[in-house]
C-alpha cells in the first residue's frame, strides 16, 4: 500500500477496545523518539519491509500484553487485525520475491504482514546494541522518571532498594571443548539470609544459589513505581551496586535529592558509609536494619535468650546508659538490675543529636534507682528527668541514624519496602521472566529495562488521566474519554 494512501476500511473506525487503549497511552507517553532516530539511522538505506516504528510498536505492545515470547505475539498479530493496525504493519505485507502457485495455476506473490521471527530478532539484536552504545533505554526511564515528579506532587518521597536472582536460560555447566557455560556472561551468585531463633536464642544461616544476573531497582515505595534498575552478573555486591546507582540517580535528577525524606533498604544493604553519604550529603533518613555483627559477646555466651547483647554507650566512664547493636538504647537500674528502655524524644537535626528522656520521668514510672543512677552518671536533674543526647557524629553510623530503628516512624517507613517485592512479582508473572529464554547481559538488561520503563509509561498515562490510584496496574485501561 502506497504511503499516504488510507484503506477503504480501517481498524481507527472501530471504537478501540479497551487493551488496544492502554497501549495507545503508553505509546504515546513513551519518549523514544531519539531510540527510533538511531535505530531508523542504523538501518540506512537497507530493505524497509517492516518499518521501524512498526517493529517498536509490536515489541512495545509484547510487554504490555504481557507475551512470554516473540512467537506468542506474532500469533497475536496474526489474529488480531486492530492490533496490527495500531503498529502500523500494512496488513497486505511487503513484496516478496518468492512466488507460490495458486489453486488455479497462477503463479502469485507471497505476501505477509506480519513479520517473521527470524526479523523481530534481528530487530531486538539492533535495540540491544544501540543500548549498549548509547544507553537511550536509560535515558527513558530518567525522562519518565522527571515526568513522573512533575505530574505526581509526592513521587520520589518514599524510595526503596532491593536487589532480585535472575537466572539465566543457561544452566551454567561448563562445556568440554570450550570451559565455558552457554551464557559467557552470567556467573554464579549467592544470597544469604539468618537471623535469631527468639525462642532458643540460636542464630540460624540460608544459603540461596543460582547462575545468571542480579537485578537491582530504586523504587517509589509509595507508588510501587520502579525509578532506575540495572543489571549485572549475580556475583555483583548489592552494597556497592546501591551506592553507585543512589549516586548516579541523585546527580541526573538533583530535584529527586531534594525531595526524597527517607529510603529503605533490607539489612542486608547495612552500611555505615552508605548511611552516613545518605543523610551527610543528600538529607535523606536511611531506614535499613542493622545487622547483628557483635560476634566477641555472642561467643562468649552466658546471654538471656529473650535480653537483646548490649554495651555501653559511653565505655570511656561510669554511667549506666547502654545500647544494642540496633540503636536501641537502655538504662541499667542500679536497684533492681533491670534494662528499661529510654523514651525517644525526636531527631535534633540542627545539633545532629537524638534526645532521649529517662523513662521513669517520661512515663511517670516510680524507680528505686534513680538518685542512684544520676550520682553514677555525675549528672542532676530535675522533674523532667535525665536527657540523653547522642551526637551521631561521634557514633558508629551503621548502628545510629536520624530515624531510630524501631520507632513508629521508622516501622512505618520500612513497611513501604514490599513495593519492591511486589514490583519483582510483575517482573516474574505479568512479565514472563519466572520463565524466559534470554542469555547474555545486554539482551537481559535490555529487556528488564524496557519492562521496567512500560510500567513507568503506564503509571504516567493514568496519572494524566486523573488516576492516581490506579498508577500501579497493568491492566487498567485508561477511560475512553480521556483517549483523545
Amino acid at each position: 500500500m502506497a504511503k499516504g494512501t488510507r484503506p477503504l476500511f480501517s481498524w481507527n473506525d472501530v471504537e478501540p477496545r479497551p487493551d488496544l487503549v492502554r497501549l495507545e497511552k503508553v505509546l504515546k507517553a513513551l519518549p523514544d523518539e531519539a531510540l527510533l532516530r538511531a535505530l531508523e539511522q542504523r538501518r540506512g538505506r537497507g530493505r524497509d519491509d517492516y518499518p521501524i516504528r512498526a517493529m517498536w510498536r509490536a515489541l512495545i505492545a509484547g510487554i504490555v500484553f504481557q507475551h512470554v515470547s516473540v512467537e506468542s505475539l506474532l500469533r497475536e498479530l496474526r489474529r488480531n487485525p486492530a492490533l496490527l493496525d495500531v503498529c502500523g504493519f500494512d496488513p497486505m505485507g511487503p513484496r516478496k520475491r518468492g512466488k507460490r502457485r495458486g489453486v488455479s495455476g497462477v503463479k502469485r506473490e507471497k505476501r505477509d504482514g506480519v513479520p517473521s521471527a527470524w526479523n523481530f530478532s534481528r530487530f531486538l539484536s539492533a535495540v540491544v546494541k544501540v543500548e549498549e552504545e548509547e544507553g537511550l533505554i536509560g535515558a527513558m526511564m530518567r525522562q519518565l522518571r522527571e515526568e513522573l515528579m512533575e505530574e505526581v506532587e509526592d513521587f520520589g518521597e518514599h524510595l526503596g532498594y532491593d536487589g532480585k536472582a535472575l537466572k539465566s536460560y543457561s544452566t551454567g555447566r561448563k562445556k568440554g571443548k570450550t570451559g565455558k557455560a552457554s551464557d559467557a556472561e552470567a556467573d554464579w551468585g549467592k544470597h544469604e539470609t539468618g537471623g535469631k531463633d527468639r525462642r532458643t536464642g540460636k542464630l540460624w544461616r540460608r544459603v540461596k544459589s543460582w547462575f545468571g544476573y542480579r537485578v537491582h531497582v530504586i523504587a517509589d515505595t509509595r507508588h510501587e513505581i520502579p525509578v532506575a534498575c540495572r543489571v549485572t552478573r549475580a556475583s555483583r555486591s548489592e552494597v556497592k551496586e546501591l551506592e553507585a546507582m543512589s549516586e548516579e540517580v541523585f546527580t541526573e535528577t538533583p530535584e529527586l535529592a531534594k525531595r526524597c525524606r527517607e529510603f529503605s533498604a533490607d539489612r542486608g544493604l547495612d552500611s555505615g558509609g552508605l548511611k552516613e553519604k545518605l543523610w551527610d550529603q543528600y538529607g535523606i533518613r536511611p531506614l535499613i536494619e542493622p545487622r547483628q555483627l557483635w560476634k566477641q559477646e555472642r561467643q562468649e555466651g552466658g546471654q538471656d535468650a529473650g535480653e537483646a547483647i548490649t554495651r555501653p554507650l559511653y565505655p570511656d566512664r561510669a554511667d549506666t546508659i547502654v545500647h544494642t547493636e540496633r540503636g536501641e538504647v537502655y538504662c541499667f537500674c542500679p536497684h533492681s538490675g533491670r534494662q528499661r528502655r529510654l523514651a525517644f524524644q525526636g531527631f535534633e537535626a540542627k545539633r545532629g543529636t537524638l534526645k532521649y528522656r529517662c523513662p521513669a520521668a517520661a512515663y511517670g514510672r516510680l524507680c528505686q534507682g534513680q538518685t542512684l543512677c544520676y550520682q553514677t552518671a555525675g549528672t542532676r536533674a530535675g522533674a523532667y528527668g535525665r536527657i540523653v543526647r547522642i551526637p551521631l557524629a561521634t557514633q558508629d553510623r551503621r548502628i545510629f541514624t536520624p530515624t531510630p530503628y524501631g520507632s513508629p516512624s521508622w516501622k512505618r517507613g520500612y513497611r513501604r519496602r514490599s513495593a519492591l517485592e511486589r514490583i519483582y512479582s510483575r517482573l516474574d508473572n505479568d512479565f514472563g521472566f519466572e520463565r524466559h529464554f534470554l542469555r547474555g547481559r545486554s539482551r537481559v538488561a535490555a529487556r528488564v529495562s524496557l519492562a521496567m520503563t512500560v510500567m513507568m509509561a503506564l503509571a504516567l498515562a493514568q496519572a494524566r488521566a486523573g488516576r492516581h490510584s490506579h498508577m500501579r496496574s497493568l491492566v487498567d485501561a485508561v477511560p475512553l474519554a480521556n483517549t483523545g
